[in-house]
């Protein structure tokens, strides 16, 4: 436990540092970096409360510095939805150029260190699979233990149901494109954090419009809540149409909680149906 929380203070850490922030403040307190990383240390090895030394506030303050009002809790970004975070594309990329838009898109990633995931434990950044021209694409929350070693999106347990619910639609893995929120595996499988979303979402919109899929299904409520710039309960979401990015996007369960609790497939189902209907697809017939 104790590991876990010194691995999650490092990524902080390292993340101010990176933006040039070396030095934290509580109520007039300055404490050094460097303080807060030995605090880390210690506390791998001892769990027990910690008292940082602190030099006092000089008690001079000049006549002209305005008021300390308190401290302030952090401002949390607003949910702003994918149509309103660039400009729509004016036009549709053709067939041919779009594998090299989107590995364009990969090269601007880079070896990322913009938000704190990419010091919590990640092994591969997971862009994306899938046709660059398909009708459908998938979006879920962010990778798995399994695709953080693969680098490759829903190839665990969870990505195998997926492509049971692709395959049942009538369609192939390889007929559709799938992407996640964030492309960095968040620590132990927790849901992403406003800053590492917010940071990583702007890769996902390129990729949509380089794609400009005809549906898009949002797999949980992370997915639809970035997607969409809507914090609502999947149940108000599901059973109707959205937009997003030119493409209509349908909610539903994401494969995760499906395994969970199998007893919701059924409704699951009925969301891909509507997908079915929409794009004139037919189920497969059993033999």
């Amino acid at each position: 436990m104790a590991g876990d929380r010194e691995q999650q203070l490092r990524a902080y850490v390292e993340y101010f540092r990176d933006m040039g922030i070396h030095d934290f403040y509580r109520r007039g307190e300055p404490v050094a970096i460097e303080a807060i990383e030995m605090a880390a240390a210690v506390s791998a090895t001892d769990p027990s409360p910690i008292a940082l030394e602190v030099a006092p506030v000089p008690a001079f303050v000049p006549a002209d510095t305005p008021p300390i009002r308190g401290f302030q809790e952090p401002v949390i970004p607003k949910l702003v939805s994918f149509n309103d975070l660039a400009p729509l594309p004016q036009g549709r990329i053709s067939a041919s150029e779009r594998v090299a838009a989107l590995q364009a898109i990969r090269e601007e990633i880079g070896d990322c260190t913009r938000c704190p995931l990419a010091y919590a434990g990640r092994r591969n950044i997971v862009f994306g699979d899938g046709d660059p021209g398909a009708r459908l694409m998938f979006v879920g929350e962010g990778p798995g233990a399994d695709e953080d070693a693969s680098g490759v999106p829903f190839v665990g347990k969870a990505g195998q149901l997926l492509n049971n619910m692709i395959g049942a639609m009538g369609l192939k893995r390889e007929e559709v494109y799938i992407a996640n929120i964030v492309k960095c595996r968040p620590p132990a499988n927790r849901v992403p954090e406003p800053v590492e979303a917010n940071t990583c979402t702007q890769f996902l919109v390129k990729q949509i419009d380089v794609v400009q899929p005809e549906v898009i299904v949002a797999l949980g409520a992370t997915a639809a809540m970035y997607l969409l710039g809507v914090k609502q309960s999947l149940a108000s979401l599901r059973g109707q149409w959205h937009s997003c990015r030119g493409a209509k996007v349908v909610v539903t369960y994401h494969p995760a909680f499906l395994l969970r609790d199998p007893r919701q497939k059924g409704e699951a189902w009925k969301d891909l149906q509507m997908v079915m209907a929409e794009m004139g697809l037919k189920a497969p017939a059993k033999g």
